[in-house]
């Protein structure tokens, strides 16, 4: 699983058909510290996150897991909403 943020919603007028209902978001993989890291993505949103939100995706073959189909053309899912993310700084050990 990885971090990312969600950049805003995209749109299309058509889709796969086993895709259809889903959300797509434009997605910016972040660190734990909300840094970027590599480019933005296209996931399909299966918890209902919105433009700003942290999430944490799944990539290649099992993003098709959470879905409700058996096979679907999808490289990204967003599977989660971060409440918060908490780091022991080494100080702390």
């Amino acid at each position: 699983m990885y971090l990312g943020k969600v950049l805003g919603t995209i749109w299309a007028t058509r889709k796969y058909e086993s895709i259809n209902g889903y959300k797509m978001q434009l997605v910016q993989p972040i660190n734990a510290d909300n840094k970027k890291i590599g480019e933005p993505l296209i996931a399909l949103d299966t918890v209902g996150a919105g433009p700003g939100e942290i999430i944490f995706y799944i990539t290649s073959s099992e993003a098709v897991i959470p879905l409700d189909v058996d096979m679907a053309p999808v490289d990204a899912s967003i599977v989660g909403i971060v409440d918060s993310i908490n780091i022991e700084s080494k100080r702390d050990k």
